[in-house]
């Protein structure tokens, strides 16, 4: 679990439940949060007998990151326990903290700054805001969140930072962690029921965008790019997934993300949704385009009256999961789509003429099979003409999940088909010249 020279581990046996407790601590989202570097000491105390008393009183496991990241100012800590616990914990931690800031007078304030996965910040914080002004109202405290411009790659965490009393921080910290644990635990449904996508890297991504998934990146990598990716505080060790989720563990991007294949997707978003997706002077469509590493547009209307219009998406594959799946996640979170409806948008992708069968199969084979597989509407509109590409439009209409995986698919068929083709041509024998 990452311990040993890189963090300190706390923790009462059996704590989240028992012998089950590792293994149910992967579905659970554990309570992260930052604190300032000159108050761990107070907080592990001497021999570690603090620490461990708030580990024994709300039956946690406590991951204290200590050395990692040496000079910061702060310090993440990952809390494991029943949701209860957790906060408890996080009570005791502030109140370490109040009274260490009298007694030192070092600090005027001690805010508490809760971490959490950018895709899930956007339900924390609802539509115009309006989650987030209530928990403010309902218990006396200010909240702000860091901007998104903060986010690379590596560091996929925002800080939630809430200001008042220990107690109005403790009442606020129960409401956030509710909205957190709701949105995690829909992404985690979500994501089970649908496969893996094929040829998408997941360890560049270190994410699953917003409207899934929410893994939280390792503690480590908060600011370092070379960390060590063997640890997650949700899932553990690369074996738990399979590697899938952390960063390359060199800290660089990885060969197939850095020589990936620009790909380009046109999405189809409600009409009334692409004022939200630009934003206030365009700020948030800049900052999401960055974030995913792609380019978006949004194109002019057919008609004043379509009620779709088209978002193109330009990236690779990382780029093209992150950025189409923050799209979802904004129109679910400004309310598009009522909270019982899923998110279904059509995309359209360009494959070339002499692939297009091939997505369809013999009968239709093909194109049933991958319906099946990926939950998606496929479709391959017969008799099109080819663009100035040789290329036709495939239809995908589906949730994100089903979407990225019937994408992923279709171009998985049409990289085959052109390695078919390269080979033709490299076997056809080259007419010997004539003698003379």
């Amino acid at each position: 679990m990452g311990t040993g020279s890189r963090e300190q581990e706390f923790g009462q046996p059996g704590a989240m439940g028992g012998p089950q407790g590792p293994r149910h601590r992967q579905q659970e989202l554990p309570l992260r949060i930052l604190v300032p570097t000159q108050f761990v000491g107070a907080i592990i105390g001497k021999e570690g007998l603090t620490i461990k008393n708030i580990t024994k009183q709300t039956q946690s496991k406590v991951d204290i990151h200590r050395k990692e990241n040496a000079g910061a100012t702060e310090k993440s800590i990952t809390i494991h326990s029943s949701n209860e616990g957790c906060s408890q914990a996080c009570r005791m931690i502030l109140e370490i903290m109040e009274k260490e800031a009298n007694d030192t007078k070092i600090v005027e304030e001690v805010p508490l700054k809760i971490l959490s996965h950018n895709n899930l910040v956007g339900r924390l914080i609802g539509k115009e805001g309006r989650n987030l002004k209530k928990i403010e109202q309902d218990t006396g405290t200010k909240i702000t969140i860091s901007s998104l411009q903060d986010l690379t790659i590596y560091n996929q965490e925002r800080t939630i930072t809430v200001r008042g009393g220990v107690e109005e921080c403790c009442n606020a910290e129960v409401e956030i962690m509710k909205k957190l644990r709701e949105a995690h635990e829909n992404d985690v449904a979500s994501l089970n029921q649908t496969n893996m996508m094929p040829g998408l890297n997941l360890s560049a991504l270190g994410i699953f965008s917003s409207g899934m998934s929410a893994f939280p990146p390792a503690p480590g990598l908060r600011g370092s790019l070379s960390a060590p990716a063997n640890y997650s505080p949700l899932l553990g060790p690369p074996s738990v997934l399979g590697g899938l989720y952390g960063v390359p563990p060199s800290g660089a991007l990885s060969l197939q993300q850095a020589t990936a294949e620009q790909e380009v997707v046109y999405l189809f978003i409600p009409t009334p949704a692409v004022g939200a997706l630009i934003g206030k002077k365009g700020q948030h469509i800049k900052e999401l385009a960055h974030y995913a590493g792609a380019s978006i547009k949004i194109a002019a209307p057919d008609n004043p009256d379509d009620p779709e219009r088209m978002v193109i998406i330009t990236g690779p594959p990382e780029a093209q999961y992150k950025a189409q799946g923050r799209i979802y996640g904004k129109l679910k979170e400004d309310n598009f789509f009522t909270a019982k409806e899923e998110v279904k948008l059509g995309a359209h992708i360009k494959v070339p003429s002499s692939a297009a069968g091939r997505v369809i199969g013999k009968g239709g084979k093909t194109v049933n099979e991958l319906q099946n597989l990926t939950s998606a509407e496929v479709i391959v509109p017969r008799d099109q003409t080819p663009d100035e590409n040789d290329e036709v439009l495939v239809k995908i209409i589906g949730h994100f999940f089903a979407s990225q995986a019937a994408q992923r698919k279709i171009r998985e068929i049409v990289q085959q088909v052109k390695q078919q083709e390269r080979k033709q041509q490299q076997t056809v024998p080259t007419p010997s010249q004539p003698s003379k």
